[in-house]
Parts: structure tokens; C-alpha cells; sequence
């Protein structure tokens, strides 16, 4: 049995004292119950639905590895810059949610198998002249999210480069936020994973000015004492990957 819960409470960090050391069963069995954290504002990879419930290319994926490896869950938004502490905490056992793999992360968390390459893209106002030289060169002040791999991005190769000064790079609670900036004509332009940013500009008067290859990799994350839960999450992945389930997914999310 699976269980998906939402808790719009928890977006701050803050998680209630769940116990994952599992529940009885109806056969007097234990049944293992893991916390997933997710970003609940990362289209198509794990956000809230209106009535609460947490959805997402994601979240579906970690329900069927759930059901397939016979564990249940508790999926947990929690804010982005929060989630690595959580997990290390052990306020939540397991991050689900397009986390890319970076070596400062592996100092302090273990990782999966990837399951999925990205790049950054950098949108800009529709009607914007800005192009990707002005903005790579220093000439755009540039918006992302806090904590993401995008802010590591561009203080590694603009900010420490020289090529953009420091207060040039705005940071945010979320990726809507620093859209919105962005529409508000605030910042000039707003770096962040492609196919998320490629989704949540969809209805609003921003367009993609262009693309940078950075080639990540996103993967699930568990403490690093966890070795038997990372094996099962690895073996549930690789059952989902080789299933029609994960072409279904990658359609239903515009992932292709």
C-alpha cells in the first residue's frame, strides 16, 4: 500500500516528527514507511494539486517503485533550500524531486542511479532584445532560485569569472518568484532547469532566449549510512525504467 500525503504546512521546512520505522500490517507484519521530500513547486517533476495532493513525473515515480518494492511513502513538500538538511536530520528519508548530482552534494548525501539529463535554460520577457551573449556576458542581471543548480552555475563560471558582478545574480524562495520579477521587469533574465522553466512559462510573456549545456544528472538522494534503502531504490528504478510505465510517464509530463 502506497501513501501520498500532502502537507502545504511543511512548505517552510519545518516537518512534524513522523516515524518511518515502519507501521503493523494487517498480518502483524512490519511495513516499511518512508518520508519523500519533494519541491512542491517543480513542474512536471513534483508539485501541489489545488486539492492538496502532491503530483508530479516524480512523485508518480516513486509511487510505483513504492508499490513494486512493497514500502509505502509520505511525500512531504518542503522548501528547497531545507531539503538536503532535512534528509540529514532525518526528517525525511528520501529526496525525489530533480535533484542534480554535484560533488559538493555527494560530500553529504548518496545518489542513485541518474534517471534523467537536463540543461539550464535562461528565459527573458517576450518582448525582450536581451540574447544570451548580453546576458553570459555580464550585461543581464539574472534571477534563479535559491540553492538550485543554476545559482551554482553562475557564480562558478559568470560571478567568480568576473564576468557578472555579484549583485547582479537575484535570488528567490521559488522559481515563480523570480518569474515574476522577471515579468515585473525587475531582473532581465531568469536561469533554471529547461524542461521545468519550459513548463512554467507556457502562459505567461516570456520566451526561451536560449540554452546552456550543462548536462546534469538527476538522481534520488538518501543519507549515506542508508546503503539497503539506496539498493532498493536503485533496483525499483531500474524496474521502472526498463517498464512501459516510465514512456507513459515521460508523455503524460511533456518529457519527451
Amino acid at each position: 500500500m502506497v501513501v501520498a500525503a500532502g502537507c502545504a504546512g511543511c512548505l517552510d521546512g519545518r516537518l512534524p516528527g513522523d516515524q518511518t520505522d515502519g507501521s503493523a500490517s494487517g498480518d502483524g507484519t512490519a511495513t516499511r514507511t518512508y518520508i519523500v521530500g519533494i519541491d512542491g513547486n517543480y513542474y512536471p517533476f513534483s508539485y501541489i494539486e489545488k486539492d492538496g495532493q502532491p503530483s508530479g513525473f516524480d512523485v508518480e515515480s516513486i509511487l510505483w517503485i513504492a508499490e513494486e518494492m512493497d514500502f509505502e511513502v509520505i511525500i512531504k513538500p518542503i522548501a528547497w533550500e531545507h531539503i538536503i538538511p532535512s534528509l540529514e536530520e532525518k526528517r525525511i528519508d528520501i529526496i525525489y524531486s530533480g535533484m542534480t548530482i554535484t560533488d559538493d552534494r555527494r560530500a553529504r548525501i548518496n545518489f542513485s542511479t541518474p534517471y534523467r539529463v537536463v540543461n539550464q535554460g535562461i528565459v527573458v520577457r517576450a518582448d525582450s532584445g536581451m540574447t544570451m551573449d548580453d546576458i553570459l556576458g555580464g550585461n543581464a542581471v539574472i534571477g534563479t532560485q535559491r540553492g538550485c543548480s543554476a545559482e551554482a552555475w553562475i557564480r562558478d563560471n559568470l560571478v567568480q569569472a568576473g564576468t557578472l558582478p555579484a549583485d547582479r545574480l537575484v535570488l528567490k524562495d521559488s522559481i515563480q518568484l523570480s518569474l515574476s520579477e522577471l515579468m515585473s521587469g525587475d531582473i532581465d533574465a531568469v536561469m533554471y532547469d529547461e524542461p521545468v522553466i519550459a513548463w512554467a512559462i507556457r502562459d505567461k510573456p516570456l520566451r526561451m532566449a536560449g540554452v546552456v549545456e550543462t548536462n546534469e544528472e538527476y538522481a534520488i538522494a538518501v543519507r549515506k549510512e542508508d546503503t539497503e534503502l539506496l539498493e532498493m531504490l536503485n533496483e525499483g528504478l531500474d524496474r521502472l525504467m526498463r517498464s512501459s510505465k516510465w514512456q507513459e510517464l515521460i508523455r503524460k509530463y511533456g518529457l519527451e
